[in-house]
């Protein structure tokens, strides 16, 4: 539901909009001038409908006041000259009045949809450890994934998250529990995968003393500690067909109850599941209940893969190697140009979770200021050149033609060989080692990985 701050100083006109708005299931206020408008914080508004010619201040004082909150603005006045004047002013649109109905519903409608586009930004969220973080990317993919938490999470609803593994669900579903009207009570989370088969009715429901071997003792399940908050059910595919009945009830019903027990208990729990199977698929098979898919899917929230996310991966990329060096105590490590084309460029099977241990990885194996592909334990992009070989470039030529390239602009492999065939005739292994900000046994293993020889010169036999 929209909140609408309609400004008009006529109380008839006033009052047939606001009707005709709340038919239309929009939460409309109203305000009889500028001055009335900004005791009512018009920036707290989804819009404002505002006349041009207003009793004291102007309706086009709005647009700074509401800023960013987009200001349609009415007048009787329909020359082109005043609306010109309102829109290069910052309105979002004008209507004449008499409006058409039909006419200002789907302008209204078309400016609503546009400011919740423009205002679905990624959603902070705090982790188990209590840290705060926002969700990285704004890709268009990712907008849907942020409109649609910020709609989904207030309604209270069950949500259904599919992704491939390592694509965020789990930082999607706290947005929604922190985000929600549960906020203050706990969340739950189970992955159903890590839980054998034979205990995952006993963890979810509970079991009373007795109820089994080595039930020595009555307990409470995680859909009961999860009452009045939120349970989140990550690998729902993995749940077995006994399990499946139990949840049905619960969302059917509200009940629990526990194994070995006939009492059933009541639990007010909203439900999010993750999973990266088609459930439909499954349910068709007989692997997956079809009333608890339909149960499940009230609402469906769609992650990307991080291949289909190029204009996200290196921003994800940067944040992970600052949370990856601080934790290291490697502060200043920065990836090198070639370590970036190969992140950009990879298919990353693994998503986010594949990303982050490469960095990882990169932070722990870096030797000098740059991590480079080899460190990250990724392989370089195919090359287009025909030629197999590693072509060797002079010091004083760029890559590409530009002069003023950065070194890092060569792959690894390429400034290593150029680096070391231009001086190893002028200094010692030590030498190079400490120019290149690499040990010794680093330049013995890339020469030999590269089959780079050293030279045998009349110095180095001598020493």
């Amino acid at each position: 539901m929209s909140r609408i701050l309609i400004v008009e100083d006529e109380a008839i006109i006033r009052g047939a909009l606001r009707r005709l708005l709340e038919r239309h299931d929009h939460e409309v206020s109203e305000a009889g001038c500028v001055a009335e408008a900004r005791e009512l914080d018009p920036q707290s508004f989804d819009l404002v409908i505002s006349d041009l010619r207003l009793p004291g201040e102007p309706g086009t004082d709005l647009i700074t006041l509401a800023a960013p909150v987009p200001v349609l603005i009415m007048t009787s006045y329909a020359s082109m000259r005043s609306a010109v004047e309102a829109l290069k002013l910052g309105a979002v649109d004008y209507v004449a009045k008499p409006f058409d109905h039909d006419e200002l519903l789907e302008t209204v409608s078309r400016v609503l949809h546009q400011q919740a586009t423009r205002q679905a930004k990624p959603p902070a969220v705090t982790d188990e450890g209590g840290q705060r973080q926002t969700m990285i990317g704004n890709c268009p993919a990712m907008q849907v994934v942020y409109s649609r938490i910020r709609k989904t999470a207030p309604a209270d609803v069950t949500v259904l998250i599919q992704g491939e593994s390592g694509t965020g669900k789990e930082l999607v579903a706290r947005a929604l529990h922190q985000q929600s009207k549960r906020a203050a009570a706990p969340l739950i989370c189970v992955n159903c995968a890590a839980i054998p088969e034979t205990l995952i009715e006993s963890e979810l429901f509970g079991h009373e003393k007795g109820a089994f071997t080595g039930a020595n003792a009555a307990r409470t399940g995680l859909v009961e500690a999860a009452d009045r908050g939120t349970l989140f059910l990550d690998e729902i595919g993995e749940l077995p067909p006994d399990a499946q009945a139990r949840l049905l009830r619960v969302l059917q019903e509200g009940e629990i109850r526990k194994i070995g027990s006939v009492e059933t208990r009541h639990v007010d729990v909203r439900l999010i599941a993750a999973t990266h199977r088609d459930l439909h698929s499954l349910s068709k098979t007989g692997e997956f209940r079809l009333d608890l898919y339909y149960r499940l899917n009230v609402m469906q929230i769609d992650l990307p893969p991080l291949r289909d996310r190029e204009d996200d991966i290196l921003e994800i990329a940067d944040a992970l190697l600052a949370k990856a060096c601080r934790r290291h105590d490697r502060e200043g490590l920065r990836l090198s140009r070639a370590a970036r084309r190969v992140i950009r460029d990879a298919p990353w099977p693994g998503n986010v979770r594949e990303l982050e241990n490469a960095l990882e990885r990169g932070v722990i194996l870096a030797e000098s200021h740059l991590i480079h592909p080899d460190d990250l334990g990724l392989a370089a992009p195919p090359r287009q050149s025909a030629a197999p070989e590693t072509r060797v470039m002079s010091l004083d030529e760029s890559p590409e033609g530009d002069d003023d390239a950065d070194t890092d602009d060569l792959s690894l492999e390429d400034y290593f060989q150029h680096f070391v065939l231009e001086h190893q005739d002028q200094m010692s292994e030590t030498e190079l080692a400490q120019k290149l900000g690499i040990s010794r046994k680093c330049l013995w293993e890339r020469r030999q990985r590269l089959g780079i020889p050293r030279k045998k010169g009349p110095r180095r036999s001598a020493g």
